[in-house]
C-alpha cells in the first residue's frame, strides 16, 4: 500500500480548456491530491492563503496582474512557496525570469503528461526542474556576451515593466494595454518610458527588434 502524503496542487491558468487538460493529466497519478483552480493571478493568491497547496502549477500570459507579478506576491507570502511555471514561452529569458523571481521550475505546454508530474513531484520534495531543451538553450544563451548583456538589461525590469515590455512589443498600444492590464493610461505611459531607458531604446521600433532578438516575440 503506497502511505506518501498526496500532493494538493493550485492550477492556475485562464484558460477553461487547458485547466482541464492539466487536471486529467495530474488526476491520473496517484501522487496528486486536491487540485484547486484559478483563472488568473488574483484568485490565486486568494486561494493560495485558503488552501496553502503544496504547489502552484502557474501560467505567465493570464489578464490582472499577470504571472510575473503572481510568482512575487505569491513569494512574498510564502517564501517557501513552490511554484511550478507552465507556459507557451519557450525562449530561456523566461524561464530564466521566473526563476529569478521565485519558481522552482519550468516547463513548456510541449511537454509530455509525464514530465508535468514528474516536475511538479520534484519541485514538492524541494528540487528545481526545468525543461531538458529549455535549459540546453539557456546554457547555449549564457555563453552569448552579447546575448547575455541585453537579458542582463531585460532582468532589471519589474514585472510589471516586463509585462508591458512584451505588449508594446506585440503591437498592442497604450490604450490596450492599459484596458487589458486594467491600468490608467497614464501609468502605462510612464511604464513605457522606463521600459526604454532601462533598454536603453528610444522607439517601440527599437524595442520590438530587441523582443524579436530575445525570442519573446516571433514572426512567421
Amino acid at each position: 500500500m503506497d502511505t506518501r502524503r498526496k500532493i494538493n496542487v493550485l492550477l492556475v491558468d485562464d484558460h477553461a480548456v487547458v485547466r482541464t487538460g492539466y487536471k486529467t493529466y495530474l488526476s491520473i497519478s496517484n501522487d496528486i491530491g486536491e487540485i484547486y483552480e484559478a483563472d488568473k493571478g488574483e484568485a490565486a493568491c486568494q486561494l493560495f492563503n485558503q488552501h496553502n497547496p503544496d504547489v502552484v502549477l502557474l501560467d505567465l500570459s493570464m489578464p490582472g496582474i499577470g504571472g510575473f507579478e503572481t510568482i512575487k506576491r505569491l513569494i512574498d507570502r510564502d517564501p517557501n512557496c513552490k511554484i511550478l511555471v507552465f507556459s507557451v514561452h519557450n525562449e530561456p529569458l523566461y524561464a530564466t525570469r521566473a526563476m529569478k523571481a521565485g519558481a522552482k521550475g519550468y516547463i513548456t505546454k510541449n511537454s509530455m503528461p509525464e514530465e508535468l508530474v514528474s516536475a511538479v513531484y520534484k519541485i514538492y520534495q524541494g528540487g528545481t526542474y526545468v525543461e531538458m531543451n529549455l535549459a540546453q538553450k539557456i546554457i547555449a544563451t549564457m555563453s552569448d556576451v552579447t546575448a547575455r548583456e541585453e537579458i542582463n538589461k531585460i532582468s532589471t525590469l519589474s514585472p510589471r515593466e516586463f509585462d508591458i515590455f512584451s505588449l508594446l512589443a506585440n503591437g498592442y498600444t497604450t490604450k490596450q494595454i492599459a484596458e487589458k492590464l486594467h491600468l490608467g493610461y497614464k501609468t502605462v505611459c510612464n511604464h513605457g518610458t522606463a521600459v526604454k531607458e532601462k533598454l536603453g531604446v528610444e522607439s517601440v521600433a527599437e524595442l520590438t527588434l530587441l523582443a524579436v532578438k530575445e525570442g519573446i516575440i516571433k514572426f512567421g
